[in-house]
């Protein structure tokens, strides 16, 4: 039974495959892979909460040490996350409701590829200050506070670019959705249409 079941997962995946390479190439590179340019605008977020976060906590040593990661490992973590969320259950049939894939990549957007770069150039950029002592940190007592305090300017200008992410993204997954369908849609090869 579960031998058969594997058969027909298999099965699935192939007639899948199959119908996506029949697409032109630039419809099939946007199906397989949209995480990229999902990626890449988070890449683009982790740079600009990184700019913001270093005028704030007045950090001008370390430029490419600080922004390094904030390009990577954003870029990284949301590619890979697109693709596990929604690439992967998309070509596999698993995800199969417009709606269901847009909420799901603009959450992805939103949470991996907005909102992370941000808290990740927090504390990139709150050690430097602290190792260049370039900014008055807090006693003990006040930390948590204190950091609210410094993030909220970077949060208020972060507004647009992580908005900017989750529309794009849940675009993206719209628009992947709907080219997957129109690939199911077209004849298997060798068939002629009648």
């Amino acid at each position: 039974m579960e031998n058969h079941e594997s058969n027909n997962e298999e099965n699935i995946f192939e007639i899948i495959n199959r119908k996506i390479n029949q697409l032109p190439e630039a419809e099939r590179n946007l199906l397989e892979n949209g995480s990229v340019y999902v990626g890449l605008n988070a890449a683009l977020c982790g740079l600009i909460g990184n700019s913001l976060f270093r005028r704030v906590l007045n950090v001008t040593k370390a430029r490419i040490v600080s922004a390094l990661p904030m390009a990577v490992l954003p870029f990284f973590t949301t590619e890979v996350t697109y693709r596990g969320f929604v690439n992967f259950p998309l070509i596999t049939g698993d995800l199969n409701c417009e709606t269901c894939t847009a909420t799901r990549s603009g959450l992805v957007g939103l949470l991996v590829g907005g909102l992370y770069p941000v808290f990740l150039a927090l504390p990139v950029n709150g050690s430097l200050a602290a190792r260049y002592e370039t900014a008055l940190l807090p006693n003990k007592g006040n930390i948590l506070s204190y950091w609210i305090r410094v993030s909220k300017p970077v949060f208020r200008k972060m507004l647009f670019p992580i908005l900017l992410q989750t529309v794009f993204s849940a675009y993206l997954g719209s628009k992947q959705y709907k080219l997957l369908i129109k690939a199911l849609h077209l004849p298997e090869p060798g068939q002629e249409i009648h």
